[in-house]
């Protein structure tokens, strides 16, 4: 009872600390709020459309003003100018106005229908990743398409149907079923992670600032003192408010992400919540782990940023961790964000049953758990550390 009791005492000292500090209330709710609507409003539609490409036409015939009629109409590609000479255009895409372009040389025409072959050239900015992927499928598919085109007109005047032809210049129809995510919308890619790798690294800097600023300013005798010296008990009236605010704002994510935005969601409710809970849990565990080996809040503070913005590259949502250095492959076991990305494209993007993520549920448990080891050495710093400015 007098356990409970200590918890009970130290949440509502806790509160009256959260409420008392308004970083704290920027760090658990604007911040996290401000950036679930700037990256959701950044890829409202999934993918950016209408970026600028040039021309550069020297042919100048109807094929060829077909062709580029063609490729503006696609939702990704918007012909913004037409140059006279690669070079103008090479220097456009140096300035920034434009993100590629493409050239027709002169004589494209009259090679294309002499069966010559001719070449056609694109180039792409691809130090912007997003938009050079993105164009450069376009302009190849653009001319791919034209070439088959061209070459259907030929077949015909030669007197060949269009059913033979077709099967001549595509012998092999690709019917493409993207799984999943059948848009490509970016954004369910990209945001589930983004969000979530943001929250975790907000989780770490508040759990270690509110245990180190107790050792700063030598408050973390009277918290002790409250717990009746047990640490069990005051890491738990302490972090139980943080808890349940981080775990609403998480919650209030999903519900926005899988109800309002109405991304892919196969796992339902009770999986996704209870993913959620493990990684907020996980995510305090790994900040008190933190500032129990590092007590001194300005280097628990620095270890905090460079895990978490470690954990965006290592989770494996933007680089295949099976292509690592296998050193690195074992590595990001050591990111909560790596465990709760696996649950999250097995079960709430494909649906898989439990049987194949249970092992991501196990190492965010072990996570829950890791300070488990540090209790003793956490108890001494809170009750007897002189802390170094």
């Amino acid at each position: 009872m007098r356990f409970f009791q200590g918890i009970v005492n130290i949440a509502s000292r806790e509160l009256r600390r959260l409420v008392a500090r308004p970083l704290y209330l920027f760090c658990m709710v604007v911040a996290p709020v401000a950036c679930l609507l700037f990256f959701t409003t950044l890829m409202y539609e999934g993918l950016p459309s209408d970026m600028p490409v040039g021309v550069v036409d020297e042919d100048n015939t109807s094929v060829t003003r077909n062709l580029l009629r063609n490729l503006d109409a696609f939702s990704q590609t918007r012909l913004t100018e037409t140059y006279p000479s690669v070079t103008e255009a090479r220097r456009a895409m140096q300035r920034g106005e434009i993100y590629a372009f493409y050239y027709i040389p002169e004589g494209t025409t009259r090679e294309l229908l002499a069966s010559r072959q001719p070449k056609v050239s694109f180039y792409t900015n691809n130090s912007l990743l997003i938009a050079g992927s993105l164009l450069y499928r376009d302009l190849r598919t653009m001319s791919v398409l034209a070439n088959a085109s061209v070459g259907l007109q030929v077949l015909q005047a030669k007197g060949v149907d269009e059913r033979m032809a077709m099967a001549f210049l595509q012998p092999i129809v690709i019917d493409t079923h993207p799984l999943s995510n059948p848009w490509l919308n970016y954004s369910v890619y990209l945001n589930n992670t983004i969000l979530p790798g943001i929250l975790m690294l907000l989780i770490f800097m508040v759990t270690v600032f509110s245990i180190g600023v107790e050792i700063k300013d030598g408050t973390s005798r009277q918290w002790m003192a409250m717990a009746g010296d047990d640490v069990f008990c005051a890491l738990m009236g302490k972090l139980l408010p943080h808890t349940l605010i981080f775990f609403a704002v998480a919650a209030a994510y999903d519900v926005f992400l899988y109800g309002v935005l109405g991304f892919p969601c196969h796992s339902g409710i009770g999986p996704l919540l209870l993913a959620t809970l493990l990684w907020v849990v996980a995510s305090q565990a790994f900040g008190v782990f933190l500032i129990a080996v590092l007590p001194t809040l300005r280097l628990a503070l620095s270890a905090c940023s460079l895990w978490g913005v470690v954990s965006f590259s290592i989770s494996g949502f933007s680089f295949p961790v099976m292509a690592m250095h296998p050193a690195l492959q074992a590595l990001s076991n050591l990111f909560p964000l790596r465990h709760y990305f696996l649950i999250y494209v097995s079960q709430t993007l494909n649906g898989y049953p439990m049987a194949y993520v249970w092992r991501s549920y196990f190492a965010l448990l072990l996570f829950v758990l890791l300070p488990m080891l540090f209790l003793r050495r956490l108890k001494t710093v809170l009750l007897e550390y002189d802390y170094i400015p």
